[in-house]
């Protein structure tokens, strides 16, 4: 490698597992660590205020695991993982030609590693964060809360506060906790991760929670519309109707 040393923040809340990286890259003259992050919320907060090269991100961590973290990153990011043994996991890297570090390994492995995406980020090469996270971790059941980012803040939504979903150009609006929160995804994308007996479309442009349900109204010949407790109003489509009337 050549030019301006790489830009690297290191994830991992193992302090142990910090501190062998760190000495590894030490040796390593074309490196520069910007940053240690012992949790995924350090993680999100460096990304956005340092802008690094290069990601050495650990996935199995508690609170934000390495794929969240990637989610709320909302950016393209050069990102080596670091992790145990997880089949499921590899093969998606494989896939997304992504590199990854399997613990333990040595300074032989982590230079290998190094070259790779220092001669990613000169081709330019873009990761689709999305869509490595989401191959690389199959979801058997809906989730259970949403993360969203503005600016170096997470927020952690959990599913049960959220009163509706609106779409809003390239980007969805959950309504919760009297406010409304922005995250780059679509509604259909999150329609599938919502729990069905819960959340249901009901309308191309939004998804209710069917606990904030109060009554249905008939707007004019044909056309209804969803009251919630709060007194909102939804606009239901003929088809989301159908859908509605089969949740209650």
């Amino acid at each position: 490698m050549s030019g301006a040393p790489l830009r690297v923040v290191i994830v991992d809340d193992e302090a142990l597992a910090r501190a062998v990286l760190r000495e590894m890259l030490a040796a390593r003259p074309e490196v520069t660590v910007v940053a240690e992050c012992a949790n995924g919320f350090e993680a999100v907060k460096a990304v956005a205020e340092l802008e690094p090269d290069l990601l050495l991100l650990d996935i199995q961590m508690p609170k934000l695991d390495g794929f969240e973290v990637l989610e709320l990153l909302g950016r393209e990011q050069a990102v080596i993982f670091v992790t145990a043994y997880d089949e499921y996991a590899l093969k998606a890297f494989d896939v997304h030609a992504v590199d990854y570090l399997l613990k333990p390994f040595g300074a032989e492995r982590l230079a290998e590693a190094l070259a790779r995406a220092a001669e990613r980020l000169a081709r330019g090469d873009r990761l689709e964060t999305a869509a490595l996270a989401r191959d690389a971790r199959p979801r058997t059941e809906p989730i259970e809360r949403v993360l969203i980012r503005d600016g170096a803040q997470v927020h952690v939504l959990p599913c049960g506060e959220i009163d509706y979903v609106e779409a809003q150009d390239d980007y969805v609006a959950f309504k919760a906790r009297g406010r409304s929160y922005l995250k780059d995804e679509t509604l259909a994308a999150l329609e599938a991760e919502l729990d069905p007996r819960q959340f249901v479309r009901v309308h191309r442009s939004y998804i209710l929670n069917v606990d904030r349900l109060a009554r249905v109204e008939l707007y004019a010949k044909d056309s209804r519309i969803a009251i919630l407790k709060d007194g909102t109003k939804i606009p239901l489509s003929r088809a989301g109707y159908g859908r509605l009337k089969g949740l209650l």
